[in-house]
């Protein structure tokens, strides 16, 4: 790291740190053997469940792990066991994931294992139905809502994290409205254009709002132009502006719409004259147009301005010049 003075180890810190590693290397495959065996012997004692915590700390990663850790759960730990121990040890299981997700907050089995065990809550106290039974099992996901925005907020843009927040909300039984989770989503893109998955999660609540009608679509579609070509004078070379745009743009395809989007984007060519995203979507927006509208008086001029572009992306990115010469010959 800049500014900071790089210390020379000496070569007995050297050894101590490769013997660290090559001990870590050996309890890994030690753990691994051992485990692989309890698995086939179907050993679902509580002697296996403390390996598997020991192996998954090295590493997350083994999801075979993770899948004969559940099979001793359902198989060795639950049976016999009373609600109470049952919702105690997932509560533990809840935990372990929460450490993990800090230090491994792109592990995939991780939050696999996190949603299995709230799938397996048996959710108590009171027979299920109930009005203490549905107050818990409410204050359960609403904690779990409570988490994930936490971890988001550690790392807004884990795509993983995003994908369990979508399964958080489709799970709560007191659902969170569209609303709220469209004003969630303004926050987290107002802190960081470069948001992929807080555009995403964006085009999907919207889409809600427009079919069930909380939403005025015409205004609202107007009001997202806005933000959306706020981003794109902001943060030019981002990806996922230009995605959720062109989102935007393909569920409404309209003429005048074509045309005064290809102009905009045009306007900020001309700031950033370099801008490869521009031009492609520029491209990508005459060649609808084109095809929808091949007759129009705009069409001529529109195909003239593509070839150029497309000319020119082939000098700006020559790893996909092939690709420019042949969308030439569509147009």
């Amino acid at each position: 790291m800049h500014g900071v003075k790089r210390v020379k180890q000496t070569p007995e810190a050297l050894e101590a740190k490769r013997q660290k590693e090559r001990a870590k290397i050996h309890e890994f495959l030690d753990l691994s053997d051992k485990l692989l065996t309890r698995r086939k012997d179907s050993d679902f004692s509580e002697e296996s469940f403390k390996l598997t915590t020991r192996l998954l700390h090295i590493n997350p990663e083994f999801y075979t792990i993770w899948n004969f850790r559940r099979n001793i759960l359902t198989n060795g730990l639950f049976p016999g066991s009373t609600q109470e121990k049952v919702n105690n040890i997932l509560a533990g299981e809840l935990m372990m994931t929460m450490t993990a997700l800090k230090s491994h907050p792109k592990v995939y089995w991780i939050w696999n294992h996190r949603r299995w065990c709230l799938e397996n809550v048996p959710f108590g106290p009171g027979e299920e139905g109930s009005e203490t039974y549905q107050q818990w099992r409410t204050a359960a996901w609403d904690n779990e809502l409570f988490v994930v925005e936490r971890l988001l907020d550690a790392d807004a843009r884990n795509f993983l994290a995003w994908g369990y927040r979508r399964y958080v909300l489709a799970s709560m039984p007191v659902p969170r409205s569209d609303a709220s989770e469209l004003a969630y989503t303004t926050k987290k893109i107002g802190a960081n254009f470069s948001n992929f998955s807080a555009w995403h999660q964006r085009s999907k609540v919207l889409t809600k709002l427009w079919a069930d009608g909380t939403l005025n679509e015409k205004t609202s579609r107007e009001a997202e132009f806005d933000l959306v070509t706020n981003a794109m004078y902001t943060e030019p070379a981002d990806q996922s502006v230009w995605v959720y745009h062109r989102w935007l743009v393909g569920s409404n395809p309209g003429k005048s719409l074509l045309l005064r989007e290809i102009k905009s984007i045009g306007e900020l060519l001309e700031e950033q004259p370099d801008s490869k995203w521009c031009m492609e979507s520029i491209v990508h927006y005459a060649r609808i147009f084109l095809k929808l509208y091949p007759e129009d008086g705009a069409a001529a001029g529109l195909r003239e301005r593509t070839h150029q572009l497309l000319r020119e992306l082939q000098e700006l990115d020559p790893f996909r010049r092939q690709r420019y010469i042949d969308l030439r010959t569509t147009v």
